[in-house]
């Protein structure tokens, strides 16, 4: 499972990965990947073909960045800090879903198509992976909708939805609904890894959420060190901390080997 995180978490989570594997730790053959906000990026990109080495480069290295977009309304620690007020506002996690996307369906952010052309260039492939699912929550009635091979929807559109971070992206529009980051709903979902003997996580940012146990299923999560934080700052939807998150990721990723292999073995 792959969470949310910012241009910041999908470098460190390719990075995670990459360290695994360079350890000897290649966790990319799992039977699902449920990807939510950078974690849906991570997922296509996985389901891509390429080699997890090409795939950090395009992190690590400058020269082999995609064109990202430097938010112009709020940061995501302003939305977090949002979040945080509303959460405290709001005891029916469903109602709170439904204040966050009215925020951002009124919000005033760059155009959808403009944001969709990002997402778009994020990506080796378009093809869906054949085992990955995708998260995100239609903003009019609060509800989570999982994306899927079989789902219909075009895979940029799945991956631009699940992170459409309120207040600072456009909503995406798939059918008649419009659906923003999954993160609103929690920022790696691990629930939904109910009925699954065991689950991976790898969660840029965590809430509460993030530890609650799920039934039958055995988890590992890894979360970021020191130095991995120190490369989300400022902002972690800031395009200047993906080299260095990136970085810092993939010798975690090496550190954290033998705890994720002794799990995953």
């Amino acid at each position: 499972m792959l969470g949310g995180g910012g241009v910041a978490g999908i470098a460190w989570e390719t990075g995670i990965l990459t360290g695994l594997a360079d350890a000897g730790v290649d966790v990319t053959d799992a039977e699902l990947t449920i990807g939510t906000s950078a974690g849906s990026t991570v997922a296509a990109q996985l389901g891509s073909g390429l080699p997890l080495e090409e795939l950090f480069r395009r992190q690590a290295d400058p020269a082999a960045h995609n064109r990202e977009l430097a938010p112009t309304g709020a940061g995501g620690a302003e939305f977090l800090d949002t979040l945080a007020r509303l959460m405290a506002e709001t005891a029916d996690p469903a109602e709170l879903r439904r204040r966050v996307g009215a925020l951002a369906l009124a919000a005033d952010t760059v155009p959808e198509p403009v944001r969709r052309a990002v997402i778009a260039n994020r990506l080796p492939s378009t093809a869906w992976p054949d085992r990955a699912l995708i998260v995100a929550v239609d903003a009019a009635t609060g509800e989570p909708r999982i994306f899927g091979p079989d789902s219909g929807v075009d895979l940029v559109d799945a991956v631009a939805a699940s992170c459409a971070i309120p207040c600072v992206w456009p909503p995406v529009t798939i059918g008649d609904a419009r659906y923003v980051d999954g993160g609103v709903r929690s920022m790696a979902n691990v629930d939904l890894a109910a009925g699954c003997e065991r689950a991976l996580v790898i969660a840029p940012i965590t809430d509460d959420a993030l530890w609650e146990p799920v039934e039958g299923c055995r988890m590992e999560i890894v979360t970021p060190d020191e130095q991995t934080l120190a490369a989300f700052e400022p902002d972690p939807l800031d395009p200047a901390t993906r080299t260095p998150a990136a970085r810092a990721g993939r010798a975690q990723g090496r550190r954290c080997a033998g705890q994720v292999a002794a799990f995953w073995a």
